[in-house]
């Protein structure tokens, strides 16, 4: 979608009226995720692709159709087992489509949505794929700010605490409703496309409990990067496929690495000569989350140490250490846990405690 908003961007401002097939769910093995699009614009000009030609020209049929008509469509397309030659995916998957028509008056927001993520303005895109809603309605939410509606006060209200979430995540998601909002329904289903690069979660020292924490921030959708100096143990096999491994000295690699208010730095080296240098480094620059494993006395004698190396108190007092919350954890996995609540505890704000000991709402309004 990155790619071909620049194309639809104009064709929007010039008023031309286009059709947008967005990807909104996949099975299997679909050659393309969540968010691909393609849209079919003047003189039947063509820009995107949503499966890598499988299904483009039955989809190039329907987004002429829903600009004629001016009602969106929903179709899933798939492996057809009784004739393989049949319009659907060869790879065996399956793809559902949502493909509507794009006007000034169906979605006066997608200019503003355009050019915020030509500025790199974080920016989530919630459309209603199906149920007693306007199919096709769309809700742009931004971190401080909305526009449109997908037709009622408490839907827009869930849509958009959901979509500040997905966000921060940068992920885009199906999420069902009831038709007011409610969470615990599932008659509203609605796309969040979330246009924001996913946050950084770098671990140093790939010990086992490195593999734990690589997996979590993996599931929560993190790129995580795992680095450390040693080969031996900087193996992609021993971490899941999605992690970056990278083999070099921590305090090098991070020196070299960009990172921002949304990247997590998990230090787990448990040695001065790799940690003290790290942190070091980690303490100087942004990042949402630093946090450092080690016992209490080897907490106090690194922090000793980094207070020795000209870190201020301020700069100190970023440090988490030892990192996660108490959870009595034992396993590498469950630690992993114990480092992920931390992480999202301090994201929004949690207290860390048990709700059932807390009183007033569950999830905080404000934005971080």
């Amino acid at each position: 979608m990155r790619e071909i908003l620049p194309t639809l961007a104009g064709w929007h401002a010039a008023g031309i009226p286009f059709g947008l097939a967005t990807v909104v769910a996949v099975s299997r093995s679909a050659p393309r995720g969540p968010g691909a699009a393609m849209a079919v614009g003047p003189d039947d000009e063509v820009v995107g692709s949503v499966s890598g030609g499988c299904v483009e020209g039955a989809v190039f049929e329907l987004a002429q159709e829903v600009v004629a008509t001016g009602e969106p469509s929903l179709q899933t397309f798939g492996y057809s087992d009784a004739d393989a030659f049949a319009v659907g995916l060869t790879c065996g998957g399956e793809i559902t489509l949502l493909v509507r028509p794009v006007t000034a008056d169906s979605d006066p927001a997608f200019g503003a949505v355009a050019g915020s993520v030509a500025a790199g303005e974080p920016v989530t895109v919630a459309t209603v794929v199906d149920g007693p809603a306007r199919q096709g309605a769309v809700l742009a939410v931004w971190p401080d700010r909305t526009a449109g509606s997908l037709g009622t006060t408490g839907l827009d209200v869930a849509v958009t605490a959901d979509a500040r979430g997905e966000l921060a995540l940068g992920a885009s998601v199906l999420r069902h409703y009831g038709p007011h909002g409610e969470r615990r329904e599932d008659a509203v289903t609605v796309f969040l496309q979330s246009f924001a690069p996913p946050p950084r979660m770098l671990v140093f020292g790939a010990i086992d409990y490195a593999a734990a924490v690589a997996r979590i921030g993996d599931f929560l959708g993190y790129r995580v990067t795992v680095c450390d100096a040693r080969p031996v143990f900087a193996t992609p096999k021993r971490f899941p496929a999605a992690v970056e491994v990278v083999v070099d000295w921590p305090h090098r690699y991070l020196s070299g690495t960009v990172t921002d208010d949304r990247t997590v730095i998990c230090v787990l080296t448990h040695d001065p000569k790799f940690d003290v240098p790290l942190l070091e480094e980690a303490l100087h620059r942004p990042a949402a989350y630093i946090g450092a494993m080690g016992s209490r006395r080897t907490h106090d004698e690194r922090r000793a140490r980094l207070a020795g190396s000209g870190l201020t108190e301020a700069e100190l007092s970023r440090l988490r250490s030892p990192l996660g919350l108490d959870l009595g954890a034992r396993t590498p996995e469950e630690v992993a846990v114990s480092v992920a609540a931390e992480i999202v505890a301090l994201r929004w704000g949690g207290s860390g405690a048990p709700l059932a000991t807390t009183t007033g709402a569950i999830h905080a309004s404000a934005v971080h």
